[in-house]
Order: C-alpha cells, then structure tokens, then sequence
C-alpha cells in the first residue's frame, strides 16, 4: 500500500479488496475508469466525493479532505489494478481484448517508460494472467479513449521514441568523435538531436546513461570522478608519446591542472618503483667527487671513425658502423658517470614519499633517469657491431642470423648492468665473453630442439664447400635462386614436382611440409614419398651438370 500518495484511497482499496463481492467489485473497476477519465489536471475533489463515485456510499469521516487530481490519477489507477489482481481473472476468459505494457510500447514507437508516464497521467491498466503469469494490461476500448482525449501528449511521446540499439550505437560514436573534437555535453546533444531527429534531452539522456554504465570509457567523464589507474597510466603513456595536455584533458574530460597532477603522480610512482643497481665505489664518496666525474668524456681515436663496412650487410646493420667504438678511457668515464648518477637517483628515490612528493625530488630523480638512458643508449651503439661481428662466427646451417643478433643484443644490455669498471678491465672484453656464454648455451639448445623435426635432407641443397658464406645477401639472391630451381623443375614430371616443391616450401609463401603431410596430400604412404624424393632429388643434380644450372649461393 506504500505506493499509494493517499492512505485514504490505500484504505479504501484494502477494504473493496478482501470484503466486497466480486460483482461489485466489477462494478467498482468500471465507475473507477469512468472517474479516471473525468479528471482533469489540477481539478481536485475530495475524498468523500471520489468514494461516493466509486462505491455509492459517502464516508462519514474525512469526506471533506481534499486530493489533488494528481495524487487521484496515480492512486485511482493503482485502485484499478489492485482491485483486478484481487479478482484473478485470466484475460483470455474475460473476452475484453487488453494489451501489454510493451505491446502498447511497440504500437505507439515509444519506451515503456513512456507508457508508465502514461498511466500516471490517467490511462487506466489492469492486473490479469495471461499464459498464467499476472501482467499489468490496457483495455483496448480504454487505451482508444486515452488517445483521443490525450492526442498531444501521444504525439510528443513518440517525438521520444525509443532508440534501437543501432541508433544507440551510432549516436555513441558520433559523441566521441564530437568530445575528442572539444564539443561539451550540451553542444553534442544539440548538434546529435538535429541530426538523428531527435528531442537535444533525449540524445542528453543516452550520453548519460551510457557513460554511468561504462566509466571506464566514458563520453563526458564526470570531473568529481578520480581517473581509473587504468586511465591515469594511458594518459601518461600519451603524453610521454607527444601528445599535448590540452588535448588529454579534453579525452577524459578533465581540466589541464587536473591532468597535470595525474601525469605528475604516475611519473612519482614510476620513478619510486623504478629498480636503480649501481656499481658503488669509492671515489664516490670522496669530497669534491662531483667536480671530478662531472667531466667531457676524452676525444675518440681517429682510428676508431674510420671503419670499413662489411659487404653485403643489410642497411639498418651497415649503420652500426657509423657509430665509433669508444677506447678504454672512454668506457671508464661512461661507466663511471653511469654508475655515480645511479647512486645519486638511488638517494633521491630513498626520499620520494608517495604521499607527500616534493616536486623538487620528482624533477631531479626525472632528470637524473634520462641522463642514465643518454649513457646507457651511447654504450648500447657504441657496441652492437661486437654483438653482430660475434654472431656471424656462430652462424650454423639451420641457425637463424638475425635471433642471434637480437639474443646476443639482451645479452650486451645485460653486460651494462653488470660491468665492474673499477677492475680496470675493457669492457669489450667482458661483453664478449658474456655474449659467446650465452650464445654456447641458446644456440645448442636450439639446435637440438630444431634437431627433433630433422629428415636427413635439409642440407641436400647445400652442397657448395662455401656454405652459407654470405648470410647477409640472401635476401638479394633469393630471386635468382628460385629462378636457377625452376629450370631444374622444369624437367620434372607432376608427381616429381609436386614432391619437391612442398618438401621443399619452393612454392612462394609456402613452408616446407613433412613427409606425412606430403604423403596426406598426394594419397601415398610417406614411405613412398621418401623413395619419389630421392630419386628425384638425384636425378635433379643430373639434369643441374647437363644443364650446367649454377645454383646462386649454394
């Protein structure tokens, strides 16, 4: 009975509920939608007035208490369903053709909600089962008369149709298209209403609704809302990639001092998880320490700049030779001037506190952290040729060039972190040593890992004393080799070809395939596609020696 505005009409719907007869409580029902239909918005009546109408008897007590035609239109329609539900009636046995809230929806275009606002404004609805389920439904004859006495507000309800969810989602878009453009709420509801046809609070609504169900991509970010982490670090990440403040701070609907003071706690914390190891030493700590490491690094050795490039090496390697090699002097000052900033951005990181950050600590310890990375870069070139000249001298048949470069590249950057410079050792020497150790373990384990998938014929191409001599030139030969193997090819029956060209993925964008895979292919045994690739295969370097077919690189 809560829903009720007036306890009065609550009391009297519990009391024609459970005493009166079903008969009269038919008649109740009918003279209720009579009344219902009367009213007129801001005509009152008073309680004993609505009672005598609905029950033919006049209260004694609180007759003269007025209802507002408000409170009557909402609590006379809850009398009507209440009294129905009372009554249990299925609406198929009635023989009174009624309607659903969403059927009614569907019919007029408009959302149930729409609908509800309807029966608060005097459409009268009833509680009956249908399919044995108690529904809330509209009398036909009911919701005709409705219409013809409330044909504006009809019209008016579906100007607020409801969105299909295409419509919702192409809405949606053209909102974050607008936002990111720096259109605010109102500005996209009015521009997005005129172009879907569409009441600006309609289109207003949906943006609001969808961004209280999707914070975490919301259109109009609310400003009381804190950013996700999830955000704080995107945005971050974007403005460390170039983009500009302003524009963040209308992505995520924040002002620029709001997401300035984002950019700076993600900065703090990053720097404050950031792991700093150093090579400590003693001078270090001597006074005036600064004065002494804080030098120009010494001059490089001409000898060092001119440098012959090796043929064949494709471009982005050729430029590793640009870069001079760094003497003994030089090595040492880097790694000092390294390993001391480290102990400074240690320092500083020891007196970060997350909570209270001093601005003073977060630009030094930022500062301090790209001067480490200036340093860390310079040894990194300055000693990628001794990672590529070490990986040429373990180029095996079936080991892939560039994996050893990229594997021996982890292997020089690790060195860095690790090198002791105040041993006096060459730091090309110690690199060298820490990338052949790694190379001694991942290349055989690679072999034999490769090893398990062998047939005893890869090699079978490779029958040049000067295997592999010039790894760097395959991918310039590799034209003329197909073009050398399709003459040999040409040779070949059907059968012969097909073998050899998928044993041998000469086919272009096509990977070798197994003997079983062959076999599957042509309908054979893989045994019988062993004995076709022999045969063939040696009947290949006969057809290669008439023919006198050189093989480039091979």
């Amino acid at each position: 009975m809560t829903r009720y505005h007036s306890h009065m009409i609550a009391q009297l719907a519990f009391q024609q509920g459970r005493f009166a007869p079903q008969p009269v409580r038919h008649r109740q029902i009918t003279q209720t939608e009579t009344l219902l239909e009367e009213l007129q918005s801001g005509e009152s009546r008073t309680y004993g007035d609505v009672c005598e109408r609905i029950t033919g008897y006049r209260p004694d007590s609180r007759a003269d208490v007025a209802l507002s035609a408000d409170d009557l239109l909402h609590d006379l329609r809850c009398l009507i369903e209440d009294l129905s539900e009372s009554l249990g009636q299925d609406a198929v046995e009635t023989g009174v053709s009624v309607l659903t809230v969403q059927e009614v929806s569907d019919r007029f275009s408009v959302s149930t909600k729409t609908v509800d606002r309807w029966r608060n404004r005097g459409l009268a609805s009833r509680r009956m089962k249908i399919n044995g389920r108690l529904r809330v439904v509209i009398p036909q004859d009911t919701l005709e008369r409705f219409v013809a006495s409330h044909r504006s507000e009809i019209d008016r309800g579906q100007t607020f149709r409801q969105m299909t969810r295409d419509e919702r989602q192409q809405v949606i878009l053209q909102a974050r298209i607008l936002a990111a453009s720096g259109f605010g709420l109102t500005a996209v509801s009015r521009r997005l209403g005129l172009q879907f046809t569409r009441a600006a609070e309609t289109i207003r609504y949906t943006l609001r609704d969808y961004d209280r169900k999707h914070p975490e991509n919301a259109l109009f970010a609310d400003p009381g809302r804190q950013l996700s982490d999830k955000h704080q670090e995107l945005a971050f990440d974007l403005h460390d990639h170039g983009v500009p403040v302003a524009d963040l701070a209308r992505r995520f609907g924040r002002s620029k001092s709001s997401i300035k003071a984002v950019l700076t706690s993600v900065r703090t914390e990053r720097l404050k998880r950031t792991p700093i190891e150093f090579m400590d030493s003693p001078e270090f700590h001597e006074p005036g320490a600064e004065t002494v490491i804080y030098v120009d690094a010494p001059d490089y050795d001409e000898k060092s700049r001119a440098v012959r490039v090796p043929s064949g090496l494709p471009a982005y390697l050729a430029d590793l030779y640009q870069v001079p090699l760094l003497n003994k002097p030089q090595e040492q000052h880097y790694f000092r001037l390294m390993n001391f900033l480290k102990m400074q951005a240690c320092q500083f990181q020891n007196e970060l506190d997350l909570s209270r950050p001093v601005a003073q600590v977060v630009r030094k310890l930022s500062s301090l952290m790209d001067e480490i990375a200036k340093i860390k870069s310079l040894l990194i070139r300055s000693n990628l040729r001794l990672v590529v000249s070490i990986a040429r001298r373990h180029l095996n048949p079936g080991v892939n060039f560039f994996e050893l470069v990229s594997d021996g590249n982890m292997s020089l950057i690790r060195a860095i972190e690790k090198f002791d410079y105040t041993r006096g050792n060459k730091f090309s020497t110690y690199a060298s040593w820490a990338i052949m150790k790694n190379f001694a373990r991942s290349v055989p384990a690679e072999y034999t890992r490769n090893d398990r998938f062998r047939t005893g014929y890869e090699d079978v191409f490779h029958q040049s004393d000067d295997v592999r001599a010039n790894q760097f030139a395959a991918e310039i030969t590799n034209s003329a080799q197909r073009t050398a193997l399709s003459k040999i090819l040409e040779e070949l029956d059907g059968r012969e070809r097909k073998v050899i060209s998928c044993r041998f993925g000469l086919m272009r964008g096509t990977e070798p395939e197994t003997l079983e895979q062959v076999g599957h292919r042509l309908g054979v045994t893989k045994e019988r596609v062993r004995q076709i690739e022999v045969r063939t295969l040696d009947k290949m370097r006969k057809i290669a020696r008439r023919k006198r077919v050189e093989i480039p690189e091979f």
